[in-house]
Parts: structure tokens; C-alpha cells; sequence
């Protein structure tokens, strides 16, 4: 295992960063709050599913075995309602938005969990832990309902902060006058007519929301396990409630790491349907590519909020077809080596060259920060935004330097320089989870293509302009020229003329058209994701 640097993580319950150390030496536990399946996914869900992600690869990348659970609910009121309105069975309804999300999950390159258990085929379990905490006097029946005491559970708010007379009737749940305490809450509620219900020592009815996730925890993990993560909008009541329950069921019951990622607002207000500004993930997905979408939701650390904005998913879109461009460029000049080599049977050549100093230089470096700002509570921001940004830049300017005449020994060297620096660039890009399966010249394709689609062009409709303007240029109409290529650059069409050539890319937008597009236009003022990440930087030491 990598042991060069401890790994901290900010954990919730103690407010502070925090050396991990697992239970288990090698061995990590993992429970991370999964959707409640009634309908698409939104990019808030992208966000933390992206940023769990994240922490699961990079302990994978540590060396751990990891166990990583993430559960659905699949019984639910929000999910009986739209079943009811579309006249659909809820289970039905649930199990087609769960394949829905694991879709959404693998556009976005989201490595499926070790376990992800639904509510629905764990009732034996639920039901067992429910019968413990009443028989631990720290829960009650009425009419069929099972109500959690929270008077029984004198820790009750540590993680939130929150005090039991701050909990005000009715802000949240309906007043329910049988309670014995207004905070108390549903382990288990009776059956009504039309609902999908369960057997039980109470009587028929569905679990509560909270209990799902402990004993479903439990479960996978036991009542003690490492890592228990979700949104920050889950550290109350959601979360606050489980460490109650599971305490109840077991005093022994122990999450060693509380991890919560940030909101994702829509310029600067939180995203809501009621306000207009909710975006699923499809939506998003529809006119930029998902890698595009997981590089901008990591150039914000996952405890900060992130601002969703045409403006900044345009830069992210740009960053990730220069990245790939780079690698794409690289396999092109190192192709004539490696063939050779396979030819021949034999090492490439390069291999018995020294790489040079500067390469070098530049490798450790990259490995230096990705070890170090990953390992700092999983500083993202700064490996895309600097420590990658420098390596492909190093890597371009290599490339323009190999095509000038050399030395063949020089030559040789800066082969194998490029040759280690490709294989850093993609184990951190793999590990970041931004490596695609797919050969590069298939990425740079999908990007241009959404390009053409933001543009409500088709890529004949610019070859035709490249043409047109070539045309002009040749007829000394220089102005025509320079319109075109105007035009389209603010479309998101970048005109290079590469020699004789002209070749096309994408680029950022204008943001007129940018406007056109449905999200609100980014705030005039809007720093961009660099910018956003200065500020962001200091969470890497609180």
C-alpha cells in the first residue's frame, strides 16, 4: 500500500480534518446515502455520486479493499405519489428509475459500488432491527406506527450541532399529536389503503425513511464500519437519526468518518424545481459530454458549493477536449515507434534512452501534487487546474520540440520522455476517474459532436464554411474571411489553419449563445473555474 502520505479526510462529527485510519488495516467500509428512485437524476445527485466516486478510487489507488455500499430507496411516499400519478405499480416505477441511475452513473464514469441494496429486499432486516430498539426501550407503538424515542438518546444532535428544543413542531413533518416528543420519528408506519406494505409484528405497513440505511448499513458493514457519506442536506435529520437508531440497536454502533459534499446551486441560488432552475443529469449529458460534467463538478472541492452555470460546464467542456488532444497528439508521434517495435518483435528503441531532466522534473512533480493534494481531503481543484494543466503543457511543447531536426539520441530521449509522461498523465486521469474506455480520436469525436449540436450545425455545414472562407481568402475578401471564422467562434467553432490546412474544434462559446441554452446566463462578473478555485483553495487547510 501507498504509504508515502497519510490521508486526511474532514470529518463532520469532530468538524476537523482527520488522519484515516480504518478499522481493519488494507480493509475500508463504505456506506454512501443512495436516491430515492421516482424520477431522473439531477446534477445535485451527479455531484455526490462524482464526488464518492472520487473517494472510492482513490482509496482503491491506496491500496485498500474496499467495500463500498450504496443503497436505493425504493419505498417511499414521493414514490407512491408518482406512481399513483401515472398509475404505475410503485415498485415498477422505483426499479425503472434505479436502471435510470446506474445508466446515468456509467456516462459519468461512476465504478458501480461492491453492494447496492434496495429497501424493498431487505424488510427482514429492517423489521429485526426495529423489534431491537423496542425491546431497548428506545422506541414505541401506536396503532400500527413505531415511533423512535429521541428522549432515550441523550446524544441525540451531535453530528448536526442541533438541540432537541431547536426541532420546532411541524417545520418539517406533519405535528402528530400521538408522539411523545415532536422529534420523535417513523421506524415503521402503518399501512394505508393503496400503498404497497409488508408484514410486521405491528401490523402491515413500510418502513420509515431513516431506518432503511441502518440496517442496511449494518447489514453490509456491521454496526461498525469507516466511512458514511451523502449530501450535506443529510446531516440533519437524515443522518442525525441513523447514528440514534443504530446506538439503539447496538451502543456499540460506530461510523468512524462522517463525509458530506457540498450543494450544487444554479447561479448562486440552490437548485429547485419551484424556481425554475433544476437540471437532471440528462438534460446537462444532452449538449456536453459527460466527462465534461464530471470535470466541472471536481474543479470545486466536494465540500464547497459548487455554481452550475453554462459558462463554467463550457470552460470544463474545453478543458477535457485539450486534455485529450494532448494524449491524442502524443499517440500520434509515438505511434511510428511502438509499431516498429512490434514489428520487430522487440522494446521500442526509445526504451534504452534516458528521459530528460525536464521530463523528469516534471513526472515527479505531478506525482508529488496529485500524492499530496489528494491525500489533503481529496484536493481535486488544484490537480486539474494546475498540476495537470502544467504536465499537458509540458507535453505539447515536447511535441512541437520532437517534430524540429535532432540528434537521433535526442530524439530517442524525448520519445521516452513522452512515453513516461503519457502513463503518469492517464494513472491520475484513470484514478480521477476522467480516463475513458474508449480510444481518444473516439472522445475528441464525441466532443466535437456535441459541439455541432450546441450549434445546431452539422459538421458539413462547417466544412462548407472552411471552404467558403478559404475561397475568400484566396480572393483577397479577407473581411468575409475573418466573419466566418468570427461567426463560428462565437457558435463554439474554433477555425486553426494548420499549415495549407484549416482544421476545426470546439471552443467556448459566446454568451449570447450561451443564453440561448436552458440554464440561466453565468452572473457578468462570474470568475471562472481557475478563479473559483483560488478561493476555494483554503478548505484544503480548515
Amino acid at each position: 500500500m501507498a504509504k508515502a502520505q497519510e490521508f486526511q479526510l474532514y470529518n463532520s462529527m469532530t468538524k476537523q480534518k482527520e488522519n484515516f485510519v480504518p478499522k481493519v488495516p488494507g480493509k475500508v467500509g463504505m456506506y454512501i446515502c443512495g436516491v430515492t428512485a421516482y424520477d431522473l437524476s439531477h446534477i445535485g445527485h451527479a455531484r455526490a455520486y462524482v464526488a464518492f466516486d472520487i473517494l472510492y478510487r482513490y482509496l482503491k489507488h491506496l491500496g485498500y479493499e474496499v467495500t463500498y455500499v450504496r443503497n436505493f430507496t425504493d419505498v417511499d411516499d414521493k414514490i407512491i405519489r408518482r406512481a399513483n400519478e401515472l398509475g404505475e405499480d410503485p415498485l415498477a416505477l422505483s426499479d425503472r428509475f434505479c436502471q435510470e441511475f446506474l445508466n446515468d452513473m456509467v456516462d459519468l464514469q461512476c465504478l458501480p459500488p461492491t453492494h447496492e441494496p434496495r429497501v424493498s429486499g431487505h424488510m427482514d432486516q429492517i423489521k429485526d432491527m426495529i423489534a431491537q430498539i423496542i425491546s431497548n426501550g428506545c422506541a414505541y407503538t401506536v396503532e400500527g406506527d413505531v415511533y423512535f424515542s429521541v428522549d432515550s438518546f441523550p446524544n441525540y444532535g451531535q453530528l448536526s450541532g442541533r438541540k432537541l428544543e431547536d426541532n420546532r413542531a411541524g417545520e418539517r413533518v406533519a405535528v402528530d399529536l400521538r408522539k411523545r416528543n415532536p422529534a420523535d420519528f417513523a421506524l415503521w408506519k402503518a399501512a394505508k389503503p393503496g400503498e404497497p406494505s409488508w408484514d410486521s409484528p405491528w401490523g402491515p405497513g413500510r418502513p420509515g425513511w431513516h431506518i432503511e440505511c441502518s440496517a442496511m448499513s449494518a447489514n453490509y458493514l456491521t454496526y461498525t464500519f469507516d466511512i458514511h457519506g451523502g449530501g450535506m442536506d443529510l446531516i440533519f435529520p437524515h443522518h442525525e437519526n441513523e447514528i440514534a437508531q443504530s446506538c439503539a440497536a447496538c451502543p456499540e454502533s460506530n461510523v468512524r468518518y462522517w463525509i458530506h459534499n457540498g450543494f450544487v446551486t444554479a447561479n448562486d441560488e440552490k437548485m429547485s424545481k419551484s424556481l425554475g432552475n433544476f437540471f437532471t443529469i440528462r438534460e446537462v449529458t444532452k449538449l456536453y459530454h459527460p466527462l465534461a460534467l464530471r470535470y466541472f463538478l471536481m474543479c470545486t472541492h466536494y465540500r464547497s458549493p459548487v455554481n452550475y452555470s453554462i459558462s463554467q460546464i463550457e470552460i470544463a467542456s474545453d478543458a477535457v477536449f485539450y486534455m485529450y488532444q494532448t494524449l491524442q497528439d502524443c499517440e500520434d508521434t509515438l505511434s511510428p515507434s511502438r509499431e516498429a517495435s512490434q514489428k520487430e518483435g522487440s522494446e521500442p528503441k526509445g526504451r534504452t534512452a534516458r528521459i530528460t531532466p525536464a521530463a523528469q522534473d516534471c513526472i515527479s512533480k505531478l506525482h508529488s501534487d496529485f500524492q499530496t493534494k489528494m491525500s489533503d481531503d481529496l484536493h481535486t481543484p488544484y490537480i486539474l487546474n494546475a498540476a495537470l494543466q502544467e504536465t499537458l503543457r509540458f507535453m505539447n511543447s515536447s511535441l512541437t520540440q520532437l517534430k524540429k531536426k535532432q540528434p537521433k539520441q535526442q530524439q530517442l530521449s524525448m520519445i521516452q520522455s513522452l512515453t513516461e509522461l503519457e502513463k503518469e498523465v492517464k494513472e491520475v486521469l484513470s484514478t480521477l476517474g476522467l480516463l475513458s474506455s474508449l480510444t481518444c480520436s473516439e472522445v475528441l469525436k464525441q466532443l466535437k459532436d456535441k459541439s455541432l449540436k450546441r450549434a445546431e450545425m452539422t459538421e458539413d455545414d462547417v466544412l462548407h464554411l472552411i471552404e467558403e472562407r478559404a475561397v475568400a481568402r484566396k480572393n483577397k475578401n479577407f473581411s468575409r474571411g475573418d466573419q466566418i471564422r468570427s461567426d463560428l467562434a462565437a457558435k463554439g467553432i474554433a477555425l486553426m489553419d494548420v499549415g495549407k490546412e484549416t482544421i476545426w474544434r470546439p471552443c467556448v462559446r459566446s454568451e449570447e449563445e450561451q443564453a440561448e441554452q436552458p440554464c440561466k446566463p453565468v452572473e457578468q462578473g462570474q470568475p471562472c473555474l481557475a478563479a473559483e478555485q483560488e478561493k476555494q483553495a483554503p478548505l484544503a487547510s480548515t
